[in-house]
């Protein structure tokens, strides 16, 4: 066994006591050696070239809540398809698969899953996967970019309209992330992430519907295109917001990630957040199958296609074992 086995393998002990459980990667791991910098904080500086496109995006988004009964029935398929083909990038792809390298996924694959990502529009893959395993790392902190105790409005959407704070920027440089770098998919989606947006997140949800069942323009637009595009971002943003406040901590009581089942449901299965936050190494992100959780149903079909491959799963005695040791004792999950 070389050295980086041995270190990933005491990291896996040390994070549930399982030794049969080996971590890909040591940085998701929380860091409870970090120390907030005495003082006072860093000023609140504005992006206001976000505030207002976020401000036009949801205006748009609502505009298209309106035209919902004037959009067809296939309109409506199509858009509920864009929604969980760009919801799918973003969990089986840059959470699952490039932050917490839970699985093994194919070049076709990984290339499905970049274009589908793409559709999200939430940041290319590198750095996505760098602030999240900075958010693992660095969890409820002035490290952590979209940190929660900073309440929900800013662990939602505020964290976007404003500079990062500094010790985000710094810790996020000091990261590993070479295997990122050696993704010749994730380095080709970084180069060509403008023009993959435009054609994925927005000419393509609006001209499939117009050139294939003649629907309006307007109505692709702001049907598929910006209301889809805003629903998906929102579930995202779930994640990180009503995930750290509102639910039960049956695994570790003294974090704050919850276990919210509405916030499954939405984001196709990332709800399950106190069970991630202990075993982020999992690839279900739950210890309940496919649950409420559409992304685990697509990575286990993916693996019978042969497709994925070496799936990270956490058995079962070291999950009892850990709700015995730090649970909440409610032994549900949500």
């Amino acid at each position: 066994m070389t050295e980086t086995d041995t270190r990933n393998q005491n990291v896996s002990k040390q994070q549930n006591g399982d030794a049969a459980t080996e971590l890909s990667t040591v940085e998701d791991v929380f860091d409870d050696t970090y120390r907030e910098k005495e003082g006072p904080k860093p000023p609140t500086r504005f992006v206001w070239r976000n505030i207002i496109l976020m401000l036009l995006l949801h205006t748009g988004a609502l505009y298209g809540l309106m035209l919902i009964p004037s959009a067809s029935v296939l309109t409506l398929v199509w858009t509920a398809v864009c929604f969980i083909v760009s919801a799918l990038g973003v969990t089986a792809g840059a959470h699952r698969l490039w932050s917490h390298r839970t699985y093994k996924a194919s070049f076709p694959l990984r290339v499905f899953l970049a274009l589908a990502n793409s559709m999200a529009f939430q940041n290319d893959i590198y750095e996505w996967a760098r602030d999240h395993r900075v958010h693992h790392k660095y969890s409820e902190t002035d490290a952590d970019p979209h940190n929660a105790v900073r309440g929900f409005f800013f662990s939602h959407i505020g964290w976007l309209l404003v500079r990062k704070h500094p010790d985000v920027l710094e810790k996020g440089r000091k990261l590993e992330l070479s295997d990122l770098r050696a993704d010749p998919v994730v380095m080709f989606q970084r180069r060509h992430y403008k023009l993959a947006v435009l054609l994925l997140c927005f000419l393509m949800p609006m001209l499939v519907p117009w050139y294939l069942w003649g629907e309006s323009l307007t109505v692709g637009y702001f049907v598929p295109g910006l209301m889809r595009y805003a629903l998906v971002l929102n579930a995202t943003w779930l994640v990180n917001s009503a995930a750290h406040m509102w639910g039960s901590r049956p695994y570790d009581q003294t974090i704050n990630p919850r276990e919210n089942r509405f916030v499954a449901f939405s984001a196709v299965g990332e709800g399950f957040h106190n069970y991630h936050h202990t075993f982020p190494f999992d690839y279900a992100t739950s210890e309940f199958g496919n649950q409420l959780n559409l992304t685990t149903a697509f990575i286990d079909l993916m693996c019978s296609l042969g497709l994925a491959s070496d799936r990270k799963k956490v058995s079962q005695e070291t999950i009892r074992a850990r709700r015995q040791r730090t649970g909440d004792a409610s032994n549900k999950s949500g």
